[in-house]
């Protein structure tokens, strides 16, 4: 089976100032969000990817080209819309402080699964929308390059988290447990069996490992003896 690596974006001018970006255009990484989408791309550099998938937004494209750029050849790139950020409706543009004092925000910490942004999305078609996209694209890639492919999605924070709450049996309303950091890589593969997380939120350390495939079957009692490495 493929082997999908989540990319949150690098950090950004409204993450430093505390601003809730949401689907805004012109919002691009800051030079800590570039260096840290850099360091991403350092990290997956000796791992040949099959391609690398995008939300539409400035951040995850710019984001998606650092890692390219440290690739030996050209992965192919599409923009996947339903990767895109959550729909904040008119929380988007606001200040996370302010935001913290609406009635919202306490449900939103709690039970996701209830929560519809005004004049936006629910968590809940967030959610299914980004897993539907990432299954499409796992199962795509490995058509096309086989079970030891390798491939990218870079996206957001809630997004990621909510793929990864799906990919571990989560209920929506516990996703808030999952912490996915600026250029984080998490790991997942999916197939015939139910999806395997082998990291979330990683932000530095070898992933030259991932070059070697990794073993299929079931889970080994004990924990196994884990990946290979180059």
């Amino acid at each position: 089976m493929a082997t999908l690596l989540l990319v949150r974006h690098g950090r950004t001018t409204a993450n430093a100032t505390g601003l809730l970006a949401g689907r805004a255009v012109g919002v691009g990484l800051d030079q800590i969000g570039r260096e840290q989408a850099a360091l991403t791309g350092d990290r997956l550099a000796a791992v040949p990817l099959a391609g690398v998938v995008s939300s539409p937004l400035e951040r995850c494209q710019q984001t998606a080209q650092l890692i390219l750029d440290r690739q030996a050849c050209t992965p192919r790139v599409p923009v996947e819309p339903d990767l895109t950020e959550c729909d904040y409706g008119q929380w988007q543009g606001r200040k996370l402080s302010d935001l913290a004092t609406e009635d919202l925000w306490a449900v939103v910490q709690t039970q996701p699964s209830a929560v519809v942004f005004p004049g936006g999305e629910s968590m809940a078609a967030m959610q299914a929308r980004a897993v539907a996209a990432i299954r499409r694209h796992d199962a795509a890639f490995e058509a096309e390059y086989g079970p030891g492919a390798v491939w990218v999605a870079v996206s957001h924070g809630d997004v990621i988290k909510s793929i990864l709450a799906d990919a571990l049996g989560m209920h929506l309303d516990l996703f808030q447990r999952i912490n996915v950091s600026p250029a984080s890589v998490s790991i997942v593969r999916y197939g015939a069996n139910p999806p395997s997380v082998y990291a979330t939120n990683t932000e530095a350390g070898d992933l030259s490992w991932l070059s070697n495939g990794i073993r299929s079957g079931d889970a080994p009692v004990g924990g196994g003896a884990g990946q290979k490495t180059p």
